[in-house]
């Protein structure tokens, strides 16, 4: 197989599913945001929640169109690029796609349309019901998706049938409960209200560095802090979850997230900066805390995080078990016709977990039985992913992840007790820190999807298998178009996002005028009443 056409479908992919990821964390925590500012507003009845409610819900609603159109491409590119993959484990990775789509989508999309036209022909209630239908959509869909992708990080749930040659879906409850799937499902949830809640907290300093929409800059940044602050927190302790997970399902990105190249007793160390040589397998000017990469990744004192030389020697132990089954599948096959020996089965299914492994030899081999000591070897080292990308990546979403939470409580402190007053330093930084969350997750999704090579799913199908039989012409011709396409997309959806965030919000000058009116009629006959 050539390999010029996996690589450029993993780039067109990886292209892809970061750029569309820069629209789906502001997309789930705006709504939430949108519908909690519109709870005060049915609540209070004040014109300013009102106002605030419109102007953000208009930001979300331009940010969601370009999350959708960046996001139908991807789930094509399975067909395209990938249609090996959609058709070895397609019974299993379409279920949450099409849920996601006919439930999740639709509920969500269908309620976009009602919010946004809805706001003269609806009671502030069933609007607000609306509001937060559209929230439930945003998550909805989020969930499916990561159901999806946890499966292929830790596919449960699902068995190879050698007589069809395709993974078959045998226990819906275990996709959709899968440890890893909703241990990164509740983290993505969080990291995207963390995202909204900057992205609000600087444009809010914005316009209070520009003296403009005062009242709604000060109200907007207290929303902001406090979903905000607890978000980032839970973010950590989600996160943490991830984390331990990793460490019981996912070995091997485990030791690659922290560069571990041998197994060291327990509770290993936590490095947090070095510089890892893949080369000579070890870690240059490394700085350890002890302990807590122990507690993260098994939650003891006393157990160890296997590192990867032993995960390579368990990885090469498996290829050669799996070349016995593949063996075994071979002579299924042939028997096909006449009817297969149940004995053979059942030989088969003793062995039938280590079968991707032996797939790594495709790579090198046409018929795994054939392999030579040196493939075996180099098929277990492919189990390996290139370390540096990994380890720094998480690193960097680590440390944009505390000065996010120090932020975050420095203006939840000055909105709740220094009367939302925020010195001119501190609006700036505001500023600067409004990309921080981007980044923190684009670099947890390099973690997750980097740190599974060389597998599109673990242990059970390799990505040099995954791919269509294309032409590395025809893969560059689509890869270019997506990048002129996506990159005029983010042209238009930046141009609009500013556009609106300089027009400001529309202020609703005869709501206002009428809800003062009321207001000072309330007053006056309250005091009257204290008067008598």
């Amino acid at each position: 197989m050539d390999i010029g056409v996996v690589e450029l479908s993993r780039l067109q992919f990886a292209a892809t599913a970061l750029f569309h990821f820069l629209f789906v964390p502001l997309t789930l925590g705006l709504s939430v945001i949108v519908a909690i500012m519109e709870t005060v507003y049915v609540m209070t009845d004040r014109p300013i929640w009102r106002q605030m409610t419109k102007f953000w819900g208009m930001l979300f609603g331009i940010n969601f169109a370009l999350g959708v159109a960046t996001g139908v491409t991807m789930e094509f590119q399975f067909g395209m690029n990938w249609a090996y993959y959609s058709h070895y484990v397609g019974d299993i990775f379409g279920a949450p796609l099409a849920i996601e789509g006919l439930m999740a989508f639709f509920l969500e999309a269908t309620f976009v349309g009602l919010w946004f036209f809805g706001w003269d022909r609806l009671t502030r209630r069933q609007h607000l019901v609306v509001g937060w239908l559209v929230a439930i959509g945003s998550n909805f869909s989020a969930l499916w998706i990561l159901i999806a992708n946890g499966w292929m990080q830790f596919p449960v749930g699902a068995q190879f049938n050698p007589i069809t040659m395709r993974m078959e879906l045998v226990s819906f409850f275990d996709v959709v409960f899968n440890p890893v799937a909703q241990a990164k499902f509740v983290h993505t949830v969080s990291a995207g209200y963390v995202t909204a809640s900057a992205f609000v907290l600087g444009v809010s300093a914005w316009y209070l560095l520009k003296g403009r929409h005062i009242d709604l800059a000060r109200r907007s940044i207290a929303v902001a802090s406090a979903f905000g602050l607890a978000s980032a927190l839970s973010v950590v302790v989600l996160g943490d979850e991830s984390g331990y997970d990793a460490g019981a399902n996912q070995k091997m990105k485990m030791a690659a997230i922290e560069a571990m190249w041998h197994t060291e007793p327990a509770p290993a160390p936590f490095t947090v900066i070095g510089w890892p040589n893949q080369e000579t397998r070890e870690t240059k000017w490394a700085l350890h805390i002890p302990y807590v990469m122990g507690l993260i990744g098994t939650r003891s004192l006393t157990e160890e995080i296997t590192g990867i030389y032993e995960l390579e020697q368990q990885a090469e132990a498996r290829v050669r078990n799996g070349i016995s089954a593949y063996d075994l599948l071979m002579q299924i096959q042939d028997q096909r016709a006449t009817g297969v020996d149940p004995a053979l089965l059942e030989r088969f299914r003793a062995v039938d977990a280590d079968l991707g492994h032996a797939m790594l030899l495709k790579a090198y081999v046409d018929d795994p039985r054939q392999a030579t000591e040196e493939q075996i070897k180099a098929a277990a080292a492919d189990t390996i992913p290139t370390v540096w990308p990994i380890f720094w990546a998480f690193r960097i979403m680590v440390g944009v992840g505390m000065v996010l939470i120090a932020g975050m409580a420095y203006f939840f402190w000055r909105a709740s007790f220094k009367r939302m007053s925020f010195p001119r330093w501190s609006l700036q930084a505001a500023l600067v820190m409004l990309p921080l969350p981007w980044i923190a997750a684009e670099m947890g999704w390099i973690v997750a999807e980097y740190g599974r090579q060389p597998w599109t799913v673990a242990g059970v199908l390799p990505t040099a298998m995954s791919v269509s039989h294309l032409s590395v012409a025809e893969v560059a011709l689509t890869l270019a178009g997506f990048c002129v396409i996506y990159t005029a997309l983010f042209v238009v959806e930046m141009g609009l996002m500013v556009k609106y965030i300089r027009k400001g919000p529309h202020e609703d000058i005869e709501v206002t005028r009428d809800w003062m009116t009321r207001h000072r009629n309330l007053l006056s006959s309250g005091l009257t009443e204290v008067q008598k």
